[in-house]
């Protein structure tokens, strides 16, 4: 097979409507738009969206989406099966740390440590918030929970 070869399937293509062409196309002197009116002239027509003069669902919506807290505060969760694989025991666990070993991106970040997996060493932790699991596991380990930093 060559180039010149490729063809469209048979009855798959039609010719496009040549309008304004002259009475002998059928589609000459008002190329099929009618006599006069909106429709019949140059740019004439409704505008995408218009709903017969009903204000229109893309006015009817809110502009933004959902609801900003502009109280609100937001936290770096922390699990203890991560302290688990990057401290030591008798570690201290806190912002300047954290950020050491890549755990957080800033020091300034506030950080809430959770209590998912299983911790065994005895670390020291001075976090902005701590959940209760993580409280029973991080004392049944030997560590302690200190006031945020």
């Amino acid at each position: 097979m060559q180039l010149h070869d490729l063809a469209p399937a048979p009855g798959s293509t039609r010719a496009r409507k040549r309008v304004g062409r002259g009475h002998g196309s059928g589609y000459g002197k008002t190329a099929g738009r009618g006599h006069n009116g909106q429709l019949s002239r140059a740019g004439g027509g409704k505008g995408a969206g218009f709903e017969g003069g009903q204000n229109p669902l893309a006015m009817r919506l809110p502009k933004l989406p959902g609801f900003r807290n502009i109280n609100r505060v937001e936290y770096v969760p922390v699990n203890v099966d991560r302290l688990e694989a990057a401290y030591d025991d008798g570690d201290i666990v806190d912002h300047e740390s954290l950020a050491a070993k890549g755990i957080i991106k800033k020091t300034d970040n506030l950080v809430k440590v959770l209590g998912n997996g299983e911790l065994t060493r005895a670390l020291t932790v001075r976090a902005d918030k701590v959940s209760k699991s993580a409280v029973e596991k991080i004392t049944a380990a030997g560590g302690k929970v200190e006031d945020p930093c």
